[in-house]
């Protein structure tokens, strides 16, 4: 989930624009409405609006470009994610990007699946991703010093003592994979047997899975219908340095 503010001084009437997974919509509209109590706040989807990821390249003059956008910001996570673009439907984005070309959503989730970046409830799963395996402490994505929220004495605390066992860490599968994809949730091995982590979620070559750190260099397979797939599993660059250990 993201947050966006539209308004830009106190004096103006607040707006503030939230980027969801889709398929999470109606629940998180509820979610929001318990809260509302009495307050004169409208809470309502946006279908005029559309949702563009800028994969990096040369940024320099993004914002100069921008004057057809309704939001053209840095992608919070991290800097290897680009830039989040919002505009109204139908919106022209050879003029407000110039030189830029449109690819798919499937582009969009090769490059985050190759950053190692989750999203959505697949790659977080509710009520099993916790956030400092999920890395979401490197993303902005938990704060430290705010409370108080659900899980905050055990993320602050796990995270004070400085032992992550295990992380999502980007994978890739260097052989041909079976005709059904690698199921979400598979079991991953170690050469001998041992248990590794699960496979979350991916696309073709390219995944996301949670690992324990302690085989992270070992080789790793997935036991599918009586076959091992391969697949390798590394550290994000982007990732700050000392991180894996």
């Amino acid at each position: 989930i993201f947050f966006f503010r539209f308004h830009r001084s106190p004096a103006e009437e607040p707006h503030i624009l939230l980027e969801c997974d889709s398929s999470v919509l109606d629940s998180i509209q509820q979610h929001l409405k318990l809260y509302k109590i009495r307050r004169k706040v409208t809470i309502s989807p946006c279908p005029e609006l559309s949702l563009w990821a800028v994969i990096p390249g040369d940024t320099s003059s993004l914002p100069k470009c921008a004057d057809q956008a309704l939001l053209l910001t840095p992608d919070p996570r991290a800097e290897v994610m680009g830039w989040r673009l919002i505009a109204k439907k139908g919106a022209d984005l050879s003029e407000i990007i110039p030189g830029s070309q449109v690819g798919d959503v499937q582009d969009y989730h090769r490059h985050r699946y190759k950053q190692g970046i989750p999203e959505g409830v697949k790659d977080l799963p509710p009520g099993v991703a916790l956030p400092l395996e999920s890395n979401l402490a490197f993303m902005n994505g938990i704060s430290f010093t705010k409370g108080c929220y659900i899980g905050q004495e055990l993320t602050a605390r796990t995270h004070h003592m400085g032992v992550i066992r295990k992380r999502l860490l980007p994978v890739t599968f260097p052989g041909p994979l079976p005709p059904a994809g690698i199921p979400e949730g598979a079991e991953i091995l170690t050469q001998a047997g041992k248990r590794a982590g699960k496979f979350r979620a991916g696309g073709g070559e390219l995944g996301i899975a949670l690992l324990r750190l302690a085989h992270l260099q070992e080789p790793l397979c997935i036991p599918l219908a009586g076959d091992r797939v391969e697949l390798r599993a590394t550290t994000p660059e982007w990732w700050p340095k000392g991180a894996a250990k």
